[in-house]
């Protein structure tokens, strides 16, 4: 049990790949994942694992059995595409307009397919259930996938004792595994502001007030919020990232909107942020004669692990690749609806390195010429296949001394 057949491996890492290069031609974005669930179901199929459909609409689970009962350990992959146009010149580029595997959840899913490929033909071994989650709407904030899922019982029969998930990382490179406890990503929330003050002429500013003059104040003075309210040692990002007001160049604008982001880890500096927010918002607007109106959306929480189990894919992934293969990373302040499962599960989530060769070419997550090193997939494939068989024993033998301690 403490080694999975090489030959197996070997022999699904080119279709893992196949797999990977289809689903990248035929991206389907969230809540549209209707032909990449049906793929899923038909390999599935193919490779003789049962599964059960219509968890939040197009989520699929494999559910691989083990000769023996025991634990069960739950493995996540997400399956949306992003509304971006590619504009990669490969010869598997997306044939769709605004649709695109920017963030690599084609990789995802067609890792996951291999390694329930292998763990299938080790089921007579497993000392317990292996699940295999192939989750919707990822992209999706802040509804995403996770919590419609959980919420129609895809865990109402066989409930994780651990839950796992991987997510490709172009900032590491290829062998390496970026993973630590406690946090790995970050609070996701999002808010728009509607400014509004009296609209006139260009010539006549007396007579009006400006909404465009009231956001700009705005947009300065929440800045300060991090800069001077949060201690300097936290992390917390506030962003405006949209813009909208005005009419013509002689026009006092009537009303602008503001669309940002506030990223944090602690849950307490999410709060303190939010009310401060709302604060400046309604004194900074006020004192130009203007009003604000805030519609606050709260997203992804903070994607939080369980020491135990980052410990362990620690420890998994040295064994696999070598000692120097986890560096010491930064937890990102990007979201991830993984983040659900661990509020219910404990779990960890990790990277894998999938940076190009040529450095200097690769782009970030989300970029319309993003693309991965496909020599990662194997890896990904091996180290999520020696995860669960792994957890699973350590589920086994934690019951037994139980057991004997009773």
């Amino acid at each position: 049990m403490n080694t999975i057949d090489k030959e197996v491996l070997a022999y699904i890492s080119d279709e893992v790949i196949n797999m990977r290069r289809h689903l990248h031609k035929f991206p389907e974005i969230s809540e549209e994942e209707d032909e990449t669930s049906t793929f899923i179901q038909r390999k599935l199929t193919k490779y003789g694992i049962p599964f059960e459909t219509g968890y939040a609409k197009t989520g699929v689970l494999g559910i691989i059995q083990g000769k023996k009962s025991g634990g069960v350990v739950a493995l996540r992959a997400d399956m949306d595409g992003l509304p971006i146009s590619e504009k990669n010149n490969i010869e598997y580029a997306s044939v769709f307009a605004n649709r695109m595997h920017a963030c690599g959840h084609d990789a995802h899913t067609s890792m996951l397919l291999g390694a329930g490929y292998v763990l299938n033909k080790m089921k007579s071994k497993l000392p317990g259930t292996i699940l295999l989650l192939f989750q919707p709407s990822e992209e999706k904030g802040p509804i995403g996938g996770a919590k419609p899922m959980m919420a129609d019982g895809v865990f109402r029969k066989y409930k994780p004792d651990v839950i796992f998930g991987q997510h490709v990382w172009p900032d590491l490179p290829l062998g390496k595994i970026g993973v630590r406890a406690g946090e790995m990503m970050g609070n996701s929330d999002r808010f728009i502001i509607h400014v509004s003050g009296t609209g006139g002429h260009a010539s006549m500013p007396h007579q009006s007030v400006d909404a465009i003059v009231a956001a700009c104040k705005l947009v300065s003075t929440l800045q300060s919020i991090v800069s001077r309210n949060i201690n300097p040692l936290e992390s917390a990002v506030l962003t405006i990232g949209k813009i909208e007001g005005g009419y013509r160049y002689n026009t006092i604008a009537d009303r602008v909107r503001l669309e940002g982001t506030i990223r944090t880890f602690s849950k307490d500096i999410k709060i303190h942020m939010k009310k401060k927010l709302f604060l400046l918002t309604e004194h900074v607007t006020k004192a130009i004669g203007a009003t604000a109106k805030i519609t606050y959306i709260d997203g992804y929480p903070a994607t939080i692990n369980t020491k135990k189990w980052a410990d362990f894919i620690i420890k998994t992934a040295k064994k696999l690749f070598g000692n120097d293969s986890v560096p010491t990373i930064e937890p990102s302040l990007g979201a991830e609806d993984f983040s659900r499962f661990l509020e219910k599960y404990p779990g960890a989530f990790y990277w894998l390195g999938t940076q190009l060769d040529a450095k200097n070419d690769q782009k970030p997550l989300h970029h319309p010429q993003f693309q991965l090193n496909e020599k990662a997939l194997p890896l990904g494939v091996q180290l999520l296949t020696k995860i669960a068989v792994d957890a699973l024993m350590i589920i086994e033998k934690e019951k037994e001394n139980k057991s004997e301690d009773c």
